[in-house]
């Protein structure tokens, strides 16, 4: 079940006949059983009735409040999932250099992997020689992964290739958006903007997976500890990066989304995400994450959306067996 997005400022939420009904100035935008919702999305300034959070809480259906530009602000989430024992063994296996590292090591194989997949495929057409090298700087940068001994050396090679890689993807968009490297807090073009956004939905969905498994979600192996950082999920979202990634050139090269879709900001958001666009990208990640791949382990087709969530159970199943054999979905 998809998630209900809200980014209608100053709209409210309410509970009607077991219907969440979206209202603004006593109109309303939307309806939809409450039994057909697995999460709920709010941008901005929107507002929530006791009797909807009620709802909501009784369904364990979690509710993630974001800015209105879509930075991360909070969660409203059920009780925690009584699995001690499955913590217990994850924060064990944190206390283990050697497990720790080899969990790392395949996180950053499979997100090199994806990405080099993205510029193979999107460079067909454009036969970029430059492309062609940053490729095969991410091969040799795969490679060396296995070769690493310390955590710290395995975050110089992903930076690198990280680095050669948005150099090659900066190379797939056309002048007219002015797309030169990744930068973000804040992004300064319309195609950062686009990844910021779409990372941040992605990790809300790597974060619900997470927990729904009975994980720490802040707990990681790849990323550092930090206070209110979800480490775990951002661990497990490192392979799914790309997805976004393929999606903003979809948008970009469709006419999905054009430079109109943004406008002229302040130096706290320079450049700003219409409304109508931001509807259409939401609508186009919704598509993306209904696309099917197989499974690495379970060997059948499943819904990007589920995928996450069997990795999640894939770093679950190493946790429980002391055994890093965590496995990239291989992304084609």
């Amino acid at each position: 079940m998809p998630p209900l997005y809200i980014i209608q400022q100053n709209a409210r939420l309410r509970l009607d006949n077991r219907r969440l009904q979206v209202e603004l100035e006593g109109q309303v935008l939307s309806s939809q059983p409450l039994a057909q919702v697995s999460q709920v999305i709010l941008f901005g300034n929107i507002s929530l009735t006791t009797p909807a959070i009620d709802a909501l809480l009784e369904q364990n259906t979690e509710v993630v409040f974001l800015t209105q530009r879509g930075d991360y602000r909070g969660r409203l989430v059920g009780p925690i999932t009584p699995h001690v024992p499955l913590r217990q063994a994850q924060y064990a296996c944190l206390a283990q250099p050697a497990f720790k590292l080899e969990l790392a090591k395949a996180f950053v194989s499979a997100k090199l992997n994806h990405q080099r997949v993205v510029l193979l495929r999107h460079n067909r057409d454009h036969d970029d020689p430059q492309v062609i090298a940053l490729i095969e700087q991410l091969r040799l940068a795969q490679e060396s992964v296995a070769r690493r001994t310390l955590l710290s050396a395995l975050l110089g090679v992903e930076g690198a290739a990280t680095a050669a890689y948005f150099g090659g993807l900066k190379r797939l968009f056309g002048p007219e958006w002015r797309f030169e490297d990744r930068n973000r807090r804040p992004p300064r073009d319309p195609v950062n903007v686009l990844l910021s956004f779409g990372y941040t939905l992605l990790a809300q969905l790597a974060s619900s997976a997470v927990q729904a498994v009975g994980l720490d979600p802040y707990a990681g192996f790849l990323h550092e500890i930090a206070y209110n950082r979800p480490a775990l999920a951002l661990d497990l979202m490192e392979e799914f990066r790309p997805i976004v990634d393929r999606l903003v050139l979809w948008c970009c090269h469709s006419g999905q989304l054009t430079p109109a879709d943004f406008s002229a900001g302040d130096a706290e958001r320079p450049v700003i995400l219409g409304e109508a666009g931001k509807r259409r990208f939401i609508q186009a990640y919704e598509t993306r994450l209904d696309q099917r791949f197989t499974h690495p382990l379970r060997g059948e087709q499943y819904p990007l959306r589920q995928c996450i969530l069997e990795q999640a159970r894939q770093v679950a199943a190493c946790i429980q067996s002391n055994r890093a054999t965590y496995r990239g979905m291989g992304f084609k």
